[in-house]
């Protein structure tokens, strides 16, 4: 067996510069910031688009329009495969249930949706904010019910 030591190459682990220590230190004083202005300042920094003070571009252009985000509304969707896969015959289908069977994060309060992807065989109530209509279809012919809550919107 061979008597050596494992080493790194020479150079290749560096001391950390540590900066702004103080004069004696050699990297002190302005600490590799330059003098003055805002740059050396503690923060002094810009925002994206800023302009130097001048109006930025996106406060200069007229707004236009009308954007809907402010009132849209998200939705969790779950398809039929989803709940064939995870609930029995008999069982509801409600926000309750969807967070015990881990399918929805309790924190979210997000709105629930039902889709139509896959086939239902067991007899389920389902209690959501929305349903597709072939989904609503598929669990009625199944012997299910649907009830849609009314803070679902259009």
């Amino acid at each position: 067996m061979a008597d050596f030591l494992l080493t790194a190459p020479e150079g290749s682990h560096k001391k950390k510069r540590i900066v702004g220590r103080g004069s004696s230190s050699g990297r002190g004083t302005t600490a590799g910031r330059g003098n003055k202005g805002q740059q050396s300042r503690s923060g002094g920094k810009t925002y994206i688009g800023f302009e130097g003070g001048q109006m930025p571009l996106y406060r200069r252009i007229a707004q236009r329009g009308f954007s809907n985000y402010p009132f849209k509304k998200e939705y969790a969707v779950f398809n039929l495969v989803d709940l064939e896969g995870k609930y029995a015959d008999g069982e509801t289908v409600d926000r309750a249930s969807l967070v015990a069977k881990g399918l929805l994060n309790k924190k979210n309060p997000i709105l629930i949706k039902v889709l139509a992807n896959g086939e239902i065989t067991k007899k389920i109530t389902v209690t959501v904010d929305k349903v597709s209509g072939a989904a609503k279809e598929k669990i009625e012919k199944a012997g299910g019910t649907v009830t849609v809550n009314g803070n679902g919107g259009a």
